[in-house]
């Protein structure tokens, strides 16, 4: 990881990593050593993993695979939950500088042209009813090779350095992303999932259609109304509204 990383004013710590199982994982091991405003980065990510313990293929030390450490209290408050939402905004703003159109599958996957290109994870680690912390993890797809793709059967995916047709510099885009995170991450921690609404609806593309969503026990199915203030989903089902807290759109 660059060097430069250590530079940005708003990160406290950063621990680089050749290889680990992942960074998640790490994070969360080694959490009471790890300051706040921390990040973990490594160059390769043996297991990788998405939400519902989906895994995440490492394409190679040319792509991002990261965790934020984050503790702004002793105790958790609803608005942390909606800070991968927050993320995958950021993400956003950063392809779009690249040219791109970027979309947001609810609640944070980033996708390009309905492929996706980066995965958000977030971990809350409790110690009884004591809040430690929340891990905010990403894997960012930059450069891969076109042949690589096929190594992941269950959705269509892209890189960064396939859509724009030439190399990405992994220091140079992670030292932006970082930045433009930290520099509004007091102020979202402040005025909540309202602070970003507006930017994450126009990105969104599942509103207005019908769609299934999975839960951890069951599925939601019926059409995609809106998103709430809290960042939720509001899907109508045979003329009842319904409010998604958590899922994954199938």
């Amino acid at each position: 990881m660059p060097p430069a990383l250590e530079s940005l004013s708003n990160i406290e710590q950063v621990i680089t990593l050749k290889e680990v199982n992942s960074t998640n994982l790490y994070a969360k091991a080694n959490l009471a050593d790890i300051a706040d405003k921390s990040v973990v980065c490594a160059d390769r990510q043996t297991s990788g993993r998405g939400r519902f313990e989906r895994a995440w293929v490492d394409f190679g030390e040319g792509n991002i695979f990261m965790s934020l450490v984050l503790k702004p209290s002793g105790e958790f408050k609803p608005v942390y939950a909606n800070l991968t939402q927050y993320f995958s905004v950021i993400l956003c703003e950063m392809l779009e500088e690249y040219g791109l159109e970027p979309k947001i599958k609810w609640p944070n996957d980033v996708l390009v042209d309905g492929k996706k290109i980066a995965g958000i994870l977030s971990e809350t680690v409790m110690q009884g009813h004591n809040f430690k912390g929340l891990i905010l993890g990403a894997g960012i797809n930059l450069n891969a090779k076109k042949e690589d793709l096929s190594l992941i059967t269950d959705k269509e995916v892209t890189a960064l350095n396939l859509e724009i047709g030439k190399f990405v510099d992994k220091s140079d885009f992670l030292n932006k992303l970082l930045d433009k995170f930290f520099g509004n991450y007091d102020n979202f921690l402040q005025k909540g999932f309202v602070m970003v609404e507006n930017d994450y609806v126009k990105r969104a593309c599942f509103l207005n259609k019908e769609i299934s969503v999975k839960g951890f026990n069951n599925i939601f199915t019926g059409f995609a109304k809106s998103i709430n203030h809290a960042g939720e989903l509001v899907l109508v089902q045979n003329e009842n509204e319904i409010t998604v807290t958590m899922g994954d759109i199938l």
